[in-house]
């Protein structure tokens, strides 16, 4: 993301949890108090609600340097009430605030072609859309701050329930004797089809579990989700199941693994592996 800022012309500064990351063509900085100092935009994107708060309220971070008329985009899956309450106070400094998390995976981030979830003012989206521009290739806007976090997980819990069908009907139909290249020209043709599906076949047909997606955020995901409904007085029964399917998963050392693992642990219970095409 911050690479295509840079290639769109836009000044960039950054600042890595990872040290040693760095852009081609941007600034680094030493702490996030440095790299929001000047910004117009602070745009953070780290891996869940603690990292977040870290970075914007933890020692160095960038309320240090945070100034009334900046705007902070916050591209981070993380819970919904959280982003709510880091709003409130980065509001209290004369700051906005929009939360932007993403789809599109690691492909989508590299090509410029996310799809952002937006939630926020729209005065504050409307200063976005250069950048949104820049990184991505569609936004939609879902609401006020925190509506972003909210579609974002209800997309998440459609990901995790549509791939675990895949990978259970898979793991069903190799047991019974037809394999996955035959299943799929089927599924592909009818009313099942879908876009987690045509993206995760192949992967899945050359048993490449390499992460484009990790399964230990995945999970993450899947338990901000589940704290969420937890906290509307929502069941979230289906989505219950499949969060022990990732809990076995992780026990099983697959925790940095692509989320198409999980087929994995369905074909260790079975007795058979899926394979493309039979031998």
């Amino acid at each position: 993301m911050a690479s295509n800022l840079v290639k769109a012309g836009h000044e960039v500064t950054v600042w890595n949890r990872t040290s040693g990351k760095t852009v081609e063509g941007a600034r680094a900085a030493a702490s996030p108090a440095e790299a929001a100092v000047g910004a117009e935009v602070i745009w953070i994107c780290v891996s869940d609600t603690k990292a977040v708060e870290s970075v914007l309220f933890g020692p160095q971070g960038v309320h240090e340097s945070l100034v009334a008329g900046q705007l902070i985009v916050d591209s981070s899956t993380i819970s919904p009430s959280a982003t709510r309450q880091f709003a409130e106070r980065v509001r209290a400094r004369g700051a906005q605030y929009v939360d932007a998390p993403v789809t599109g995976s690691k492909v989508g981030a590299e090509n410029g072609t996310l799809i952002f979830i937006v939630g926020g003012e729209e005065s504050a989206i409307e200063k976005l859309k250069p950048l949104f521009a820049a990184t991505g290739k569609k936004f939609f806007r879902m609401g006020d701050t925190g509506k972003g976090q909210v579609a974002k997980l209800a997309m998440n819990l459609q990901i995790a329930l549509i791939y675990e069908g895949f990978a259970e009907a898979l793991t069903l139909t190799a047991k019974l004797g037809v394999d996955a290249s035959t299943m799929l020209p089927l599924i592909e043709a009818s009313m099942i089809r879908s876009g987690v599906v045509d993206y995760k076949a192949p992967f899945v047909l050359k048993r490449d579990f390499s992460p484009n997606f990790p399964l230990r955020l995945m999970r993450k995901d899947i338990r901000l989700t589940l704290e969420a409904a937890k906290e509307a007085r929502v069941k979230l029964p289906g989505l219950e199941t499949v969060e022990e399917i990732y809990d076995l998963a992780i026990e099983e050392g697959h925790a940095d693994l692509d989320y198409a693992a999980t087929l994995t642990l369905l074909e260790k219970w079975a007795g058979v592996e899926v394979k493309g095409a039979s031998a």
